[in-house]
């Protein structure tokens, strides 16, 4: 399982999903967007009374789990039979974590802000967070990023990795219909505050393992970068983690604003409406430029080594034993 993601972690590492496959056939969240989009047209029912319309909820994520973790599992089965099967698993796999892409939009900030000002910031962060980018100075702009970054690399890298580290093609499968189903239906709308609970709460305490890891994978990558600090890193986790408005958010974001000694999180405007939020890795610096955001990536980019390397141990120790 370990050996499995292991190597779908350096196969997307290398090559990512590439945009003329995308193109072709789509990418496996967007099959499983459409199944979502199926379940929420035939089962959510604005006649239906909140309980109703909740329990239901329970229903489509069981279905949706149901269908891809065994689609995982046929997949996973019949390609460790045939000829080359493992070499295709891999390539399956590595569809999942999105190590490359995150990065690659992370630094689309940087460079923009950089080489286009302020303007061809905000147009470039809204393509990873959902805040009024009209809104947003330089400062915010690169805060934006910064904490995207630090999430993202908790639920698109490492917890699809550690899923498929547990359970194989169906475990990282599984987690992604999941996560994915909190993303379109786990919003606290009208429509989906009861359909979309059970994702919301499934979503929430799938997320717990990875967020902690990625935490402390930047916590020892602050180690191998000049001018970061894990002690650092440590005191915003034990001060700050528990602040954040999501359960999972606020160990990634914590962690990567305590190593770098700049201020993460705080008021933000969503539609028009501020909220209300406690910052992260407070005390730190809140002016922040594109420098920072290169900072940040490359803390990423040694967690993520640190990940690899931690997977293919794993992998070699279950080997031996």
């Amino acid at each position: 399982m370990f050996l499995l993601a292991f190597f779908a972690l350096i196969t997307e590492r290398i090559v990512g999903y590439p945009d003329w496959l995308f193109r072709r056939i789509g990418h496996p969240v967007t099959w499983i967007g459409a199944l979502i989009s199926r379940l929420d047209r035939d089962l959510n029912r604005e006649s239906d009374d909140f309980s109703t319309r909740k329990r239901k909820g329970v229903y489509a994520l069981l279905a949706l789990l149901g269908i891809t973790i065994l689609l995982g599992l046929v997949i996973e089965y019949d390609l460790r039979m045939i000829p080359f099967g493992p070499i295709l698993l891999v390539l399956i796999a590595a569809s999942l974590p999105a190590q490359k892409s995150l990065e690659t939009h992370v630094e689309a900030v940087a460079t923009a802000l950089r080489y286009g000002g302020l303007d061809a910031g905000r147009k470039a962060v809204s393509k990873i967070v959902g805040r009024d980018p009209e809104k947003l100075d330089e400062a915010a702009v690169c805060r934006a990023a910064i904490e995207s970054l630090a999430e993202n690399f908790s639920d698109g890298v490492v917890a699809p990795a550690f899923w498929m580290g547990i359970g194989g093609l169906a475990g990282g499968v599984g987690y992604k219909a999941a996560n994915t189903a909190d993303s379109m239906i786990g919003h606290k709308l009208p429509r989906y505050e009861a359909f979309g609970w059970a994702a919301a709460r499934f979503d929430d305490l799938i997320n717990l393992p990875a967020s902690r890891l990625s935490a402390l994978l930047f916590v020892v990558a602050a180690g191998f970068i000049d001018h970061a600090s894990p002690g650092n890193a440590i005191r915003a986790i034990r001060r700050d983690a528990r602040h954040h408005r999501s359960p999972n958010a606020g160990w990634p974001e914590a962690a990567m604003a305590g190593a770098l000694g700049i201020a993460l999180a705080g008021p933000r405007s969503y539609g028009g409406q501020m909220i209300e939020a406690r910052f992260m890795g407070e005390g730190g610096r809140s002016e922040l430029t594109y420098d920072d955001i290169r900072r940040a990536l490359k803390l990423a980019r040694v967690a993520d080594a640190l990940l690899i390397g931690l997977f293919g141990l794993l992998a070699w120790i279950i080997w031996q034993v």
